[in-house]
């Protein structure tokens, strides 16, 4: 009885290490990206550029993230007889984590030392992550190929998978958070702002709102009217109608409002307001707030909470 319980004992800690092994061998991915790996040892996360990087020994595993439609130029590119000065130049398909690539592999001098690099070209499967394709390259030094060994480095691109990143991650991006929704909810983010609507979801026929930030504003206060006007006139909205447009403060900073009437993309008349919050150095945040023109007077005051409840970090 007590050799089979440690026989048992045995087995568990096994399955249990074995767990360990598995928890710690999990793919990672840069804040905001969609690709992803298991490093090699000594490779770290960049601060530089997407990717990952071992400083010490000029080692850099750089993702690129495309829209799909760009994977057929990537190809051309990767198969085409000139390869940008590499030479001993090998290509193979290339089975990865979440899916199958075209490896291309090759020996270059950069900045006059010997290296070896890596090119993974990839597509991801739209119904798991839409609108992907991904051109990863791997950069090692002569110096460094004793460490990072040919074993090694197709052991990590193997290992490459796509995910859908969590809203809360790209929302912790972004330069401002929300500190007041409304009943509003998270539609759609970006690098460049994030979308609010009614619902959750980008429906013309629910109020919405597009907030992001941008640089370029005029430092003179006498120019901002004429700034935000442009900006407004660029919308693609048809017979578009100022009703009030004048300087304002929001949450103590200058700022300025334009309240309009236009016809939306699908034909339907809508109602909007653009604000416009200044910053230094020419930086601002700009909120465009839309709804059905008869549905203006409910949400308007709705709209005006959302915008007092982003803050800068």
């Amino acid at each position: 009885m007590l050799r089979r319980l440690l026989v048992y004992m045995l087995a568990a800690g096994a399955g249990l290490a074995l767990l360990s092994a598995r928890a710690v061998a999990a793919p990672v991915f840069p804040p905001g990206i969609r690709i992803g790996l298991e490093p090699a040892a000594g490779l770290t996360l960049s601060r530089r550029f997407p990717g990952f990087e071992d400083a010490e020994r000029h080692v850099a595993v750089t993702i690129l993230e495309l829209p799909a439609a760009a994977y057929d130029k990537l190809m051309r590119s990767a198969t085409a007889k000139d390869q940008q000065g590499m030479t001993d130049v090998q290509r193979e398909s290339f089975t990865f984590a979440s899916g199958i690539g075209y490896l291309v592999s090759g020996e270059v001098r950069e900045n006059g030392i010997p290296a070896h690099r890596w090119f993974l070209i990839a597509s991801a499967a739209p119904e798991a992550v839409p609108n992907l394709a991904m051109l990863l390259r791997v950069e090692v030094p002569e110096p460094a190929r004793a460490v990072y060994t040919d074993a090694i480095v197709r052991k990590m691109l193997s290992s490459v998978s796509f995910r859908r990143v969590p809203l809360q991650e790209l929302l912790g991006l972004l330069p401002f958070k929300l500190t007041a929704m409304a009943g509003f909810q998270v539609a759609k983010v970006s690098r460049d702002g994030v979308v609010i609507a009614d619902g959750g979801s980008e429906n013309p026929d629910k109020p919405y709102a597009i907030i992001s930030v941008g640089r370029g504003a005029p430092d003179d206060p006498s120019d901002r009217g004429r700034f935000a006007r442009d900006l407004l006139t660029r919308a693609p909205l048809r017979d578009l109608k100022l009703t009030l447009a004048e300087p304002i403060r929001i949450n103590g900073r200058p700022g300025h409002e334009i309240r309009a009437e236009a016809i939306g993309l699908d034909g339907k008349p809508i109602a909007l307001v653009q604000w416009l919050r200044f910053g230094g150095g020419g930086g601002f945040l700009r909120i465009v707030a839309v709804a059905r023109r008869q549905d203006w007077d409910a949400v308007f005051n709705r709209f005006r909470a959302l915008r007092d409840g982003v803050a800068f970090k």
